[in-house]
């Protein structure tokens, strides 16, 4: 090993005080901003500031040579940067007083209060017995009936749940909250509730309504095989449709006949002879078991057959109408348009020629003053890809640069994504501040989506100090390449009320960063989080296979595990929900004992192998 010379260690103590006094510039430069925070967040925006000054210098020289000194590389600093940089400045000067056999001249020793875990529980509430991490779970509409499932997450470990305001509405979300405040007192266990707001998201418009049919299909495995047959309710024309959705609205008098048994026969719309085995009547309402798939239209002639031979007869009742999504393959063209009226397909006269292009259009028409051609333009989470050919101050035309190859399909409210353009949106939306009144009766925190500038941040403020609900907690949805560009400004921002905290949304992040991107950008939002002293949550597609299809891939469990790094992990809606909730518990509970953040936890191995050697 080479020795360290007097010189050498005296180059190590200058490149460490740079450090110092480059935290101390940039702390003094924002004195304004670190003046106007909450003082439960001043350590943590001063904090803030010294991790940012430290990660403006390339260190990894610096890291290397203090490890082979047996020192702190600074490599786990992101909480209390000056602790950090002073203590390994203090060493280096003892080793270098030891070497020359000098007095050393030492700084106080810094000691920091990282009240990270003070501000964890403020926003998201107190643990679950047994695991730090929080449980996050995004609310569907079918909750709003479903009070077991409400009480069965709870019991799984849920913490949290979060209501998108892009999604239902107000009679829905009350719903919901309703079933979360009466689990908690069945279940004891507390849930605070988030409300999502949209904010400025760009998102295609509707498509003309397609026929008024509905599809119905048995379950089936790869071969064709079924595996069980579909479920059909029959329920009154006048009532709500709200059991399922394969629910067919039929006159009230003629389901009133029906009973247990007894056979509904029908034709479909391509002539196939069906019928329904009707299995329970509960209430107003008939469950039928249908094994053969079948397309029902509005004025569909349904024929009861009773066990005694007796034949009624009575017809669907109004369908809705089929959403035909747009089929967009690599090369063709799209126009968006400005206008809100229903867009369609391309239209092609007899010898295929293409007369018209397929049209949508989207819901924030400021965009067409602020895109440029040649800018890129991404649809439904960048599954499709195009770039911008034209702009006009009525429509954008677009070619499709990326698509499946038999095409892919565009449904309405979808999102678009524009990342090489500024767009400018600063401002909280109209339907953000309508859904705010009523959100501001029931949440603990608000979740501001798409927040790409301070402004916004202020603007939520303003208006929850209007709504005098200063106390609700605020989060940010980090989910654009803006919002990541500006990060510390909206930090900063935020930390003027408290509790608050971020989301890192990697759905929307990887198609603005780029896939290639996302893994270092969501490791580096978690470090200067981390450093400002505020709770992170980890969302989108976690355990997504498990809770949609009942098994997770490796990968996601892999994928799961990380994210005990942050704070609170965010599961979406999905048919098995309750038991990802239970999956993730087991997984965060084991990863805590092995991780924290981006510390190791050097628990004691299990290796059998070689605890058996070591006793023979």
């Amino acid at each position: 090993m080479e020795k360290m010379t007097e010189h050498a260690l005296e180059n190590l103590v200058a490149q460490v005080e740079v450090l110092l006094q480059k935290a101390a510039e940039l702390e003094q430069a924002y004195a304004p901003q670190v003046a106007k925070v909450h003082p439960a967040f001043e350590e943590g925006s001063r904090n803030l500031l010294h991790y940012l000054a430290l990660r403006k210098q390339d260190i990894r020289g610096l890291q290397t040579q203090l490890s082979g000194l047996g020192l702190s590389s600074l490599g786990r600093a992101e909480s209390h940067v000056l602790a950090n940089l002073v203590a390994v400045k203090n060493q280096l000067r003892l080793l270098l007083a030891h070497l020359t056999q000098t007095t050393p001249q030492l700084a106080p020793f810094l000691q920091t209060n990282n009240h990270l875990q003070n501000h964890i529980a403020a926003l998201l509430g107190e643990p679950s017995p047994g695991r730090e991490g929080r449980i996050m779970v995004t609310f569907s509409a079918d909750l709003a009936e479903d009070y077991g499932l409400v009480r069965d997450l709870l019991k799984a470990g849920m913490n949290c749940a979060r209501i998108n305001c892009a999604h239902d509405d107000k009679t829905v979300w009350e719903k919901m909250v309703r079933h979360i405040k009466q689990a908690e007192a069945e279940t004891g266990q507390p849930c605070k509730i988030l409300f999502d707001l949209m904010g400025p998201k760009l998102r295609t418009g509707a498509l003309a309504p397609g026929p008024k049919v509905m599809a119905i299909h048995p379950r089936i495995d790869e071969v064709g095989q079924m595996l069980a047959p579909a479920k059909v309710w029959l329920v009154p024309e006048t009532a709500p449709n709200g059991l399922s959705a394969e629910s067919l609205p039929v006159p009230a008098q003629w389901l009133a006949q029906v009973e247990e048994g007894d056979q509904i026969q029908f034709q479909d719309t391509r002539r196939r002879k069906r019928k329904i085995i009707v299995i329970q009547k509960k209430a107003e309402a008939v469950l039928g078991h249908l094994f053969k798939s079948a397309y029902l239209s509005t004025g569909t002639p349904l024929h009861l057959v009773k066990k005694t031979g007796q034949r009624h007869t009575a017809r669907v009742g109004e369908l809705p109408a089929m959403v035909i999504p747009l089929n967009l393959k690599q090369g063709q063209e799209i126009l968006l348009h400005r206008e809100p009226i229903p867009g369609g397909p391309a239209r092609y006269n007899q010898q295929g020629e293409q007369l018209e292009p397929a049209h949508i259009s989207c819901t924030l028409p400021e965009v067409f003053t602020r895109v440029k051609a040649g800018e890129p333009i991404l649809f439904d989470d960048g599954e499709i890809e195009g770039v911008i050919e034209e702009v006009t101050p009525d429509f954008l035309r677009v070619k499709i640069t990326a698509a499946e190859e038999a095409g892919s399909k565009l449904r309405p409210d979808k999102g678009i994504n524009l990342p090489e353009s500024d767009l400018q949106l600063h401002k909280l939306t109209a339907k953000d501040r309508e859904d705010l009144a009523t959100v501001v009766q029931y949440a603990d925190i608000v979740n501001l989506s798409f927040v790409n500038h301070p402004q916004m941040v202020e603007e939520l403020q303003q208006a929850l100090a209007q709504h005098q609900a200063q106390h609700l907690g605020v989060m940010l949805k980090i989910e654009t390449k803006a919002a990541f560009k500006n990060l510390p400004q909206l930090l900063l921002t935020l930390m003027r009320q408290h509790p608050a905290g971020i989301m890192i949304a990697r759905g929307d992040l990887a198609v603005e960063l780029g896939w290639k991107r996302l893994a270092e950008v969501q490791e580096e939002i978690l470090w200067i989080a981390e450093a400002a002293h505020l709770p992170v949550v980890w969302a989108t597609q976690v355990l997504e296979k498990l809770t949609k299809k009942g098994r997770p891939s490796r990968a996601e469990i892999t994928d799961a595990a990380m994210a005990q790094r942050a704070d609170c992990v965010m599961l979406n809606k999905g048919p098995y929900i309750v038991k990802s909730v239970a999956m993730l518990d087991d997984i965060m509970k084991r990863m805590q004992e092995h991780q924290y953040k981006k510390t190791a936890l050097l628990r004691m191995l299990r290796v059998s192998e070689i605890d058996a050697r070591v006793s023979e």
